[in-house]
C-alpha cells in the first residue's frame, strides 16, 4: 500500500474519493488498523474514556498523548498519523508550539486541536514551523461542560453559519485538514463545498472527504449509551481484521455513514 500524506488526502477530495480515518492507541492496532487499508489513524484523547475509563477527555495528559503516540507510530504502516494534543495544550502560543513539537518528535504527522476561530493565531505559528494542523469544530469534547454535554451542533442557522465562518477562518490561517463531529448532515456538506481542504466527519452525514470513527465503537466495545453515528462492524465479521476492512470498505463506497447515523 503506497504511504498516506496530506498530499493523497487532498487528491481524494479533488477526485471526489472518500477517506476512512479510525482511532488507534497502540502498535498492534494501529498495524491491523493499516493492513485493513485505513488512511489515517488518530491517536485521540479519546483515550481518556475507552482506555483509562473516565467519562470525559479532560483528564487526558501530554504524557498520556505521548506514551500511545509512540506505540501506534510504530505499527502505523501505510496509513498517516494524526495526533490529538490535550484540554489545555492551547492554553498560550508557547505551550502549544511546545506540546506540537513534542507529539511531532514521538511520531505525529498532523496534529488536531479542538476549538473556534480563535485558535488562526496559534495554528498560524505551527504552520509557520512545518507543524501540519486539523481543525476540530462542531461537538468539541474538551469543552462538553461549556456545551452543557454532548450535543449535536449547528442545528440553527446563526450557529450553523458560525461553523462555516470559523472554518474559512482557520483554513486561511493554515489548517490543513477540518474534522467535524456531531452536526447535522447538511451543515457537512456546507462545510465540505466552502472548503478547498479536506473535512473528515463524526457524526456529520455521508457528504464529508472522509470519516473517522472510534475503534472501540467499529468493534462493539461500548458503555452505556451508544451515540446515533456509531455502528458496530464485528457483528458478522470474523475477525478484528475483518471488521476493519469492512468499516474501510462501507466508508470507501459511502455505504457508511446511512441515514439512521446522521443528524
Amino acid at each position: 500500500m503506497k504511504t498516506v500524506t496530506l498530499s493523497t488526502l487532498q487528491a481524494y477530495k479533488q477526485a471526489g474519493e472518500t477517506f476512512s480515518c479510525l482511532t488507534a492507541y497502540d502498535a498492534s492496532f494501529a498495524h491491523a488498523a493499516s493492513q485493513a487499508g485505513i488512511d489515517v489513524l488518530l491517536v485521540g484523547d479519546s483515550l481518556g474514556m475507552v482506555l483509562q475509563g473516565h467519562n470525559s477527555t479532560l483528564p487526558v495528559t501530554i504524557d498520556d498523548i505521548l506514551y500511545h503516540t509512540r506505540c501506534a507510530a510504530r505499527g502505523k504502516g501505510h496509513s498517516l498519523l494524526m495526533v490529538d494534543l490535550p484540554f489545555m495544550s492551547n492554553a498560550t502560543t508557547e505551550r502549544l508550539l511546545e506540546d506540537a513539537a513534542a507529539v511531532m518528535r514521538a511520531g505525529a504527522e498532523l496534529v488536531k486541536l479542538e476549538g473556534e476561530a480563535w485558535m488562526a493565531d496559534g495554528i498560524r505559528e505551527l504552520t509557520r514551523r512545518g507543524v501540519p494542523v486539523c481543525a476540530h469544530l462542531g461537538l468539541t469534547p474538551q469543552t462538553v461542560h461549556q456545551l452543557g454535554g454532548y450535543k449535536v451542533q449547528g442545528r440553527d442557522a446563526a450557529q450553523a453559519e458560525r461553523i462555516i465562518n470559523d472554518a474559512k477562518i482557520l483554513v486561511e490561517a493554515g489548517a490543513s485538514v477540518i474534522l467535524l463531529e456531531c452536526v447535522p448532515a447538511s451543515l457537512g456538506k456546507a462545510v465540505t463545498e466552502a472548503l478547498d481542504v479536506p473535512v473528515i466527519g463524526i457524526g456529520a452525514g455521508p457528504d464529508t472527504d472522509g470519516q473517522i470513527l472510534v475503534m472501540h465503537d467499529v468493534l462493539g466495545v461500548t458503555h452505556g449509551r451508544t451515540p446515533r453515528f456509531v455502528k458496530n462492524f464485528m457483528v458478522d465479521a470474523d475477525s478484528i481484521q475483518s471488521a476493519f476492512q469492512r468499516y474501510h470498505e462501507a466508508v470507501k463506497t459511502r455505504a457508511f455513514p446511512a441515514q439512521e447515523h446522521c443528524f
